[in-house]
């Protein structure tokens, strides 16, 4: 038997990998070296508050189809298997899946860590896409992944401004 996901539970990881990213650039900002770095931490925390949002307004649009559950689970398993992916697995808003910031980092290296979780964060979706039946919505994964890659372009863009 294999696992299948429907698009409803892959926006479920979406969001909570945007959540994780936000209390991660807050945490970096608590422990910024100075005012303009802290500016820029909490501004990047804000961005995925709004790009969470974005994922659980895509998430209300899915048709009923794409919501409908793919494996039979009747203790719920598909979604604490989920909830461990995106804690674990999506780096997104993590030094690593187990790490967190020292409060030593410079904004260079809070930017770079970052923009490698991003895109850690492309090549989960990437691969997740694919257990996902176009009946569910395996179409609307792309839209994540897109979404993505527009943090890795503001993201570089940053890092290059430090320099």
């Amino acid at each position: 038997m294999s696992i299948t996901f429907n698009a409803d539970e892959i926006f479920e990881i979406a969001e909570q990998i945007e959540r994780n990213a936000a209390q991660f650039y807050r945490e970096a900002a608590e422990k910024a070296p100075d005012a303009d770095a802290q500016k820029l931490l909490m501004d990047l925390s804000a961005m995925e508050k709004g790009h969470e949002q974005t994922f659980a307004q895509m998430r209300k649009e899915l048709t009923a189809s794409e919501k409908e559950p793919t494996t039979f689970d009747p203790d719920n398993e598909v979604a604490l298997y989920l909830r461990t992916m995106a804690d674990f697995y999506g780096t997104e808003g993590k030094v690593s899946p187990t790490d967190k910031l020292s409060g030593h980092e410079s904004l260079e290296d809070i930017l770079k860590i970052a923009l490698q979780a991003e895109k850690n964060s492309i090549a989960f979706y990437v691969g997740i896409k694919d257990l996902v039946p176009s009946k569910s919505g395996k179409n609307k994964i792309h839209a994540i992944i897109i979404e993505e890659m527009t943090h890795v372009s503001t993201l570089g863009a940053k890092l290059q401004s430090l320099n």
